[in-house]
C-alpha cells in the first residue's frame, strides 16, 4: 500500500504527450492551444468610434462654433467619410472607423439635431474623446495567446478576431472507460432487486467532456475470459484504460490478474486512503520506455491503466484527484488544487488519508469555505449532488479543527 503522495508522484513520473493536432474553431473550447495566436495586424485596426453622435475637429469647437452642418451619415462598416471646413460634422455610428479629416466625437446626449443641424450644447469636449485609437490594445504581430493555454470563450474570440478559422491543439489521449460487475444493467433496463444500473461510465465521460476529451465506453461481466480478451484488445486500441471495479479483494475482483496476465506493469495497488483505497495504476510499454519528455513531442507508445474501485464515489474521486492531474500535466496545464478553511470540526480515525465532501461557499471577506457534508459511504453516489469538492485531510491525524485550511479537489464550479 502507498501514501498518497507516492501514488500522486508515480502517476504524474508517466505523463506523455500525444502530439498536436488542427480542430475547427467551433470545435475547440476546452483543448490546450499548440500554437501561438498572434495579431495578423493593428487591434483595433482603425481609429473606433465609441459612441453614437457626430464627429468634429476639435479646432472648430475651440474656436467657438457650435453649431455644424451634417455633411453625411456613416454606419460602422462603412468607409470614411470626410468634411471639408471647420463648420461641418459627421452623424457617426458606435464602432464606424473616425474619418480622418476629423478627430473627436460628441455624444448624442450633448447634441440637438434638427433641420440638417448638430448644435453642441455642452462646453465640456475633450480633444480625442470617444475615440478607442488604432493598435491602442495591440500591434501588428503581438501576441496574443501563448501556447499552451486552456482555450476558453476569451481565447475563442481572439481567434476569431484574428482570422484562425483553424487551431493547432495539443491531442488528447484515446480513452475508453470499463465498467466491470455482473450487478450492473444499461441504464435504460429495469433492474432485479438485486442489480443496479450503470453510471459510472456516464459520470467520468461526463468530466472528460468538461476538459474537452471524449472516451469510448465499454461493459464487462465477472469473467475473467472475457475481461483479459476485451482488456488485451484495449492495450492495443488505446492510450488510457479507465476501469471502474474490479480491483479489490473479492473472489470476482478479476481485473489485477488479467493485467498481470497481459503483463501490465503494476506500478502500485492501493493508496492509504478512503474512499478508493483498493486503486490499482500500471502501464503497459511492451519494452517501450515510459514517460515522456516535453509536452508537445510525440508520445512513447504505450498504454496507461487507471483501475479505481467501483463505488461511485470512490471512482468520482480517484478520477479527479489523480487521472484529472495527469492529464492536466500531460497537457502542459497546471493543476494545483484551491485551498478550503475547514468549516465546521470534523473527526475521522481510520489511519488513512481522507478525502471529506464538501459544500463550497465564499464568506464576505472572499475566503473559499468547506462545509462537511459526510454522506455514507463510497457508495452513496447521491450525496454529490449537495457537495462540490474532495478536501484533503492529512493523515496521522483525527482531529481536525474548524478555520484549518486543506487542498480542494474541486468537481463542480461553485459560481
Amino acid at each position: 500500500m502507498v501514501m498518497v503522495e507516492e501514488a500522486e508522484r508515480v502517476i504524474l513520473g508517466h505523463t506523455k504527450s500525444y502530439g498536436v493536432e488542427p480542430v475547427s474553431i467551433d470545435d475547440s473550447l476546452g483543448r490546450v492551444l499548440a500554437e501561438d495566436i498572434v495579431a495578423d495586424r493593428d487591434l483595433p485596426p482603425f481609429d473606433r468610434v465609441t459612441m453614437d453622435g457626430i464627429a468634429i475637429r476639435i479646432a472648430a469647437f475651440r474656436q467657438g462654433i457650435r453649431h455644424f452642418r451634417v455633411r453625411a451619415t456613416q454606419a460602422a462598416g462603412e468607409p470614411g467619410i470626410g468634411i471639408e471646413a471647420d463648420e461641418e460634422c459627421i452623424e457617426i455610428m458606435t464602432g464606424a472607423v473616425l474619418p480622418s479629416s476629423t478627430d473627436t466625437v460628441v455624444p448624442y446626449e450633448e447634441v440637438d439635431m434638427a433641420g440638417g443641424y448638430a448644435t453642441v450644447t455642452t462646453e465640456h469636449i475633450l480633444a480625442h474623446q470617444n475615440i478607442h485609437p488604432q493598435g491602442a490594445d495591440k500591434k501588428r504581430h503581438d501576441l496574443l495567446v501563448a501556447a499552451g493555454a486552456l482555450i476558453t470563450p476569451a481565447v475563442i474570440t481572439v481567434a476569431a478576431a484574428v482570422g484562425k478559422a483553424s487551431l493547432s491543439v495539443r491531442k488528447n489521449p484515446r480513452i475508453i472507460i470499463i465498467s466491470t460487475g455482473d450487478e450492473l444493467v444499461d441504464v435504460a433496463d429495469v433492474p432485479e432487486t438485486f442489480q443496479i444500473r450503470r453510471s459510472n461510465h456516464f459520470a467520468l465521460g461526463a468530466a472528460l467532456a468538461q476538459y474537452g476529451a471524449a472516451a469510448d465506453t465499454w461493459h464487462l461481466p465477472d469473467a475473467p475470459d472475457i475481461i483479459q480478451a476485451k482488456l488485451q484488445q484495449c492495450i492495443q486500441d488505446y492510450d488510457v484504460i479507465l476501469l471502474s471495479g474490479g480491483v479489490s479483494m473479492g473472489k470476482f475482483d478479476f481485473v489485477p490478474a488479467a493485467l498481470e496476465k497481459l503483463q501490465v506493469k503494476k506500478l502500485f495497488h492501493k493508496v492509504r486512503q478512503r474512499p478508493g483505497k483498493p486503486f490499482w495504476f500500471g502501464e503497459y510499454t511492451n519494452g517501450a520506455a515510459g514517460a515522456v519528455g516535453p509536452v508537445g513531442e510525440p508520445g512513447t507508445p504505450g498504454t496507461l491503466v487507471f483501475a479505481f474501485p467501483g463505488n461511485p464515489v470512490a471512482t468520482f474521486m480517484c478520477f479527479y484527484r489523480y487521472f484529472i492531474p495527469w492529464l492536466k500535466a500531460s497537457l502542459g496545464l497546471a493543476s494545483a488544487p484551491p485551498h478550503a478553511i475547514l468549516n465546521a470540526d470534523f473527526t475521522f480515525r481510520p489511519p488513512l488519508q481522507c478525502f471529506l465532501q464538501v459544500k463550497l461557499d465564499i464568506d464576505s471577506r472572499g475566503q473559499l469555505l468547506a462545509i462537511p457534508i459526510e454522506g455514507h459511504g463510497s457508495g452513496d453516489f447521491a450525496n454529490l449532488l449537495a457537495t462540490d469538492a474532495f478536501l484533503e485531510l492529512p493523515v496521522g491525524r483525527e482531529e481536525f479543527k474548524k478555520g484549518e485550511v486543506f487542498p480542494a479537489w474541486v468537481f463542480k464550479p461553485i459560481l
